[in-house]
């Protein structure tokens, strides 16, 4: 990527070394595509992202649901990872995932948690904080029966997070469960399930020329929400 960035031919070496630190740097983009004007905010922060979303959809975004999920450690330390949106409501998001998994048991510890989109098609950013909790029993089951049936072996056969000898030993496990299964239906693992991030905050970002960026935060006050723009 670098070396297309630099327009030099790229090598077997590691192809930053093809770049300085200035050209780096210096890397940028002039965003032109859109706006968000005073005029134009709603005043329900989920009216603007379920629009945005949708575009996403319609649009060439490779993962238009995929969302960067930070939690934080015993130790304060923040981890971040990619995870899939699989649900808007009118005050939070969902998504699932192992609760036994790092994030699973930090958002256990403390639910707290931040979560951004990037659409970069559409040089847009939304930025979510809010609190996560585990959704009930039966909702997760129901989604969960409606996943690919290998997606469902899976879950029983990874114990993520935890460390293994190789690729071998989940590639031995998930024969092992699907073997299982073989001819029944393939229940939830009692460790799996959804989360729900009731949002607190929701800042809504949009490119625009020579850095002026569009940015637009809504806060929960009350029960109610209360928009502000930022300074970019």
């Amino acid at each position: 990527m670098a070396a297309i960035l630099s327009g030099k031919k790229a090598t077997n070496r590691n192809i930053l070394a093809d770049m300085t630190s200035e050209e780096i740097s210096s890397l940028r983009k002039n965003y032109t595509k859109a706006g968000l004007p005073d005029k134009g905010i709603p005043e329900q922060p989920m009216e603007l992202f379920e629009k945005w979303l949708q575009e996403a959809l319609e649009s060439d975004v490779l993962e238009p649901n995929a969302m960067v999920l930070s939690t934080v450690d015993a130790n304060g330390y923040p981890n971040s990872r990619t995870v899939l949106l699989k649900g808007v409501q009118d005050h939070s998001i969902r998504f699932y995932t192992n609760y036994k998994s790092v994030k699973g048991r930090e958002i256990s510890r403390e639910g707290n948690v931040s979560v951004v989109f990037w659409w970069g098609e559409l040089e847009r950013q939304v930025r979510i904080r809010g609190e996560a909790e585990k959704i009930p029993e039966k909702e997760s089951g129901d989604y969960f029966q409606s996943r690919p049936r290998e997606s469902r072996i899976g879950a029983w056969a990874s114990s993520q997070s935890n460390v293994i000898s190789g690729r071998d030993v989940l590639e031995e496990r998930f024969a092992e469960v699907k073997e299982k299964y073989k001819d029944i239906e393939v229940p939830k693992p009692p460790f799996w399930g959804g989360f729900d991030i009731l949002i607190h905050e929701i800042e809504f970002w949009q490119g625009r020329p020579g850095r002026l960026h569009d940015r637009i935060k809504y806060s929960k006050v009350n029960n109610n929400w209360e928009s502000k723009r930022l300074a970019p």
